[in-house]
């Protein structure tokens, strides 16, 4: 017989009232880190908010839900709102969207709380890459990006050089094969070609420094003292043929064998 797979309920999600939310004494943020609360506060007034406060009903002193709701998880996002409120720019009785969790809930007030704030994963530097060349393509200037993220312009300028970098690069940073220093280093020289030969040579030796990687891109070859020792390579039943094969030594990193499988094709 064939057990039915138990579905899963989500949290009703409501507008309540700002005037009827209070902070968490259980909220577990001490620490001011990361982006202001005054730049937030101008973020959200720009854009709206956009993530849910994560709420509970206070229950009176039998145990019984109140209309108010205090709010375990979304601190900051209260704050930001408490300071707009204060500024006269938002009214004390807006609706705000919150995701409502039941009172008497399995899942402890503590466990949402870690939750909250350990779960969410800063953007990886591709995807803010990707997204700043997309914006800017449909007419956001440098400025205007860096003051919509919180970020300097310089990071802004940055980041689309990396579109100069051979995608085979990319995916090893993305893989955690390379550093963003190292990276952003093989945007010195534009030759796909070039980026693979002294990936190549740099891969197996512990000096990866971003000013090793990019006077080895400006040079016009590579020293004979920057390349690696030939690995141990099967002869394939065509081996006279001239062609040519990748490694096959064991050892051989994922990325040096994606080198060579990009190399190879060309």
């Amino acid at each position: 017989m064939v057990k039915s797979t138990q579905k899963i309920t989500l949290s009703l999600s409501r507008d309540i009232p700002f005037n009827k939310l209070v902070l968490s004494q259980f909220n577990v943020r001490r620490i001011k880190a990361g982006v202001s609360v005054e730049d937030l506060a101008e973020d959200i007034a720009r854009r709206g908010l956009l993530r849910s406060l994560s709420v509970r009903a206070v229950l009176d002193h039998v145990g019984l839900e109140t209309d108010t709701f205090e709010i375990p998880a979304g601190g900051r996002r209260f704050q930001v709102l408490s300071l707009l409120v204060k500024q006269k720019r938002l009214n004390k009785t807006t609706p705000i969207p919150c995701i409502v969790r039941e009172a008497d809930s399995a899942i402890l007030t503590e466990d949402d709380l870690l939750a909250e704030n350990m779960l969410w994963v800063a953007l990886h530097p591709l995807d803010q890459f990707r997204a700043f060349v997309a914006l800017r393509k449909k007419g956001q200037g440098d400025e205007e990006i860096a003051a919509a993220f919180f970020v300097t312009q310089q990071v802004v300028k940055q980041r689309p050089k990396l579109a100069s970098v051979t995608p085979a690069l990319l995916e090893f940073y993305a893989d955690g094969d390379m550093m963003l220093e190292q990276l952003m280093a093989f945007t010195a020289n534009p030759d796909h070609w070039r980026q693979l030969q002294v990936w190549e040579a740099i891969e197996p030796s512990w000096n990866k420094e971003p000013n090793r990687i990019q006077r080895m891109l400006t040079e016009t070859s590579l020293r004979a003292s920057g390349r690696r020792e030939p690995r141990p390579r099967q002869s394939p039943p065509n081996a006279g043929s001239g062609s040519r094969c990748r490694p096959t030594c064991p050892n051989a990193s994922a990325s040096a064998r994606g080198v060579w499988r990009v190399i190879r094709r060309r």
